[in-house]
């Protein structure tokens, strides 16, 4: 019998409940397809700078490391805003990423059918596309700080203080993104979308250059390319047009929000941070830590499960343990219980946090 170990990284507002969902579920299915998990937690972000005085402990970082797949909850929130920007909370998952090597990040955007009336989008038919996104590279990595300028603005003004942020991207680190975009693309319906700002930024066209080298290897996948702000216009104009979109660490950020949301709710999205082979992979609920309805039974937890199902799919290779929960899922929204992001009034069942995930372990 397989056993397999798996970190959990709660973190901080809804991010425990969601979790603690996702964990009921996995035990579940790994009773049914005989194969054991065993699960060990760690304080990351908001909730580590309370006990430990910093966002991502070495220990933390180390039983991530160790561990055969990595489930996180969601980090933040207004709480730790005053905080020095290098102890952010944040800045926990930009470590993780980096400590554990995950370069490549998959946020599927999927329409369930069961939630078509929920989408703000009049009319839409079918929305299933996936985001892959860079995560180790860009601006969020690039040089950054503040310094006093006694510059004048054309104005007459004085600059005074200047803040910066640096896009910089090596070849190395597009090539094995856009790879990954292309083995993707071959795997659903061909189609690649490289998302930049290829008129405006030197490093937006080290990405084109790349694309087009890449491009003759994978004959049958159809490229194209949009710019940013095109492209977040083109995602609510015509989102059944997009299979996989290959782009930067920010617009990745950006974009795959906006997708959630045409898709009904931000808190039904999951998705995966992945490595070289070997490396554990890191799985997580799109949506941020909601401060807000922490506590009040408020919080979706379908992304958690189905971000337990892409872990199941992508790291352990429990193909059937990840089909049953995606199906039992299914069958749940089908059977028309809803939380509150996704309620929408007639026929709907309106259930909390723990009844939606008994509903999804019944149909499990």
């Amino acid at each position: 019998m397989n056993t397999y170990k798996i970190a959990v990284v709660p973190g901080d507002g809804i991010g425990p409940e969601v979790t603690s969902s996702a964990i009921e579920v996995l035990k579940a299915v790994a009773a049914k397809c005989g194969f054991e998990m065993t699960f060990e937690e760690y304080k990351v972000g908001g909730s580590a700078i309370d006990e430990y005085g910093h966002p991502l402990p070495e220990a933390a970082l180390e039983g991530c490391r160790a561990s055969d797949a990595v489930l996180l909850g969601a980090v933040g929130g207004p709480k730790w805003d005053s905080v020095e920007p290098a102890l952010r909370p944040e800045r926990a998952l930009l470590g993780l990423r980096a400590g554990l090597g995950l370069y490549s990040n998959l946020r599927p955007a999927l329409l369930f059918e069961e939630l078509a009336s929920a989408s703000p989008l009049k009319n839409v038919s079918a929305i299933d596309l996936l985001i892959v996104r860079e995560l180790t590279g860009g601006i969020y990595f690039g040089e950054h700080g503040r310094y006093d300028s006694d510059d004048v603005l054309s104005d007459g003004s004085v600059k005074g203080k200047v803040a910066y942020d640096t896009e910089s991207y090596s070849e190395g680190e597009i090539e094995r993104i856009v790879r990954e975009g292309f083995r993707f693309a071959m795997g659903r319906g061909k189609k690649l979308t490289v998302v930049d700002k290829a008129n405006v930024l030197e490093s937006s066209r080290l990405w084109r250059e790349i694309a087009e080298k890449i491009a003759p290897e994978y004959p049958e996948v159809a490229l194209d390319y949009l710019y940013v702000d095109n492209c977040s216009m083109q995602l609510i104009n015509r989102p059944s047009d997009f299979d996989v979109i290959v782009t930067s660490n920010m617009f990745g950020d950006i974009l795959s929000d906006e997708a959630g949301m045409i898709t009904g709710s931000i808190g039904m999205l999951p998705s995966a941070s992945l490595g070289a082979p070997g490396t554990p992979g890191m799985y997580e609920p799109v949506h941020g830590s909601a401060p807000d309805i922490a506590g009040t039974g408020k919080a979706n937890p379908l992304a958690t499960i189905l971000s337990a199902a892409m872990l199941l799919r992508w790291s352990l290779n429990e193909t059937e343990a990840s089909d049953l929960i995606e199906a039992a899922v299914k069958k749940t929204l089908a059977d028309g219980f809803r939380t509150p992001d996704i309620y929408s009034g007639v026929g709907d069942i309106p259930v909390n946090t723990s009844e939606m995930t008994q509903k999804v372990l019944e149909r499990l």
